[in-house]
């Protein structure tokens, strides 16, 4: 069985060289949105996430990724009998790398000045928190969390400056070792503390 990664991307920088080397070294990529159309146009094969999870994306993109079906193959022990036989009956391959970042809850009022006169964004203080609050990242948290929970099994690739020493890893001895992988997940854990708090700290500012 091929080894599988599931790709979605904030920051889609050097994503489709990583992948195509992916690729290379006999890697399936399943991929979502934005990111698959980018990965698709630099020529690369791609499984739609809707084939994995039996359901289309829906409402704006904020179901995308949370389904049953990717938890389940981020989460099972892939030593214990009992899972095994769970995931077969279920129809779960598993994934072993999952490669995301966040979108920043805080970047939405930079990203509007740059689409918006700066004027127009400051006087529509309503506006400005409904749209902070969209780009609350919810699927991409708890896609990473996942995978770095079960570190034993799966690779989480959140920064995109890991992406280079992943493929040579990956060329020199075909799996990535446990110890580079518990690094990984040390990654996620801080990221996400961080991405909570920012979060807490956004809300708090909100009158």
């Amino acid at each position: 069985m091929k080894k599988r990664a599931l790709i979605s991307v904030w920051d889609k920088i050097g994503i489709a060289d990583f992948a195509k080397n992916l690729t290379k070294l006999g890697w399936e990529i399943v991929s979502t949105g934005g990111t698959a159309k980018i990965l698709k146009k630099t020529g690369i094969k791609i499984i739609p996430i809707e084939k994995i999870t039996r359901n289309p994306e829906a409402f704006d993109g904020r179901m995308k990724t949370i389904s049953f079906q990717i938890e389940g193959a981020l989460l099972y022990d892939r030593k214990n009998l009992r899972h095994q036989k769970e995931a077969k009956k279920l129809g779960i391959q598993p994934i072993d790398m999952v490669v995301c970042n966040l979108y920043p809850p805080k970047f939405c009022k930079t990203k509007l000045r740059r689409v918006y006169p700066f004027e127009k964004v400051i006087t529509q203080k309503d506006y400005i928190l409904e749209k902070a609050v969209d780009n609350i990242d919810i699927g991409g948290p708890t896609m990473i969390r996942a995978a770095a929970k079960n570190y034993k099994y799966v690779a989480v690739v959140i920064d995109p400056e890991d992406y280079g020493m992943i493929i040579k890893v990956l060329k020199q001895k075909k799996e990535i070792p446990e110890k580079i992988r518990l690094e990984l997940a040390k990654k996620v854990f801080q990221r996400t503390a961080e991405y909570d708090k920012n979060i807490t700290k956004f809300f708090k500012s909100v009158s």
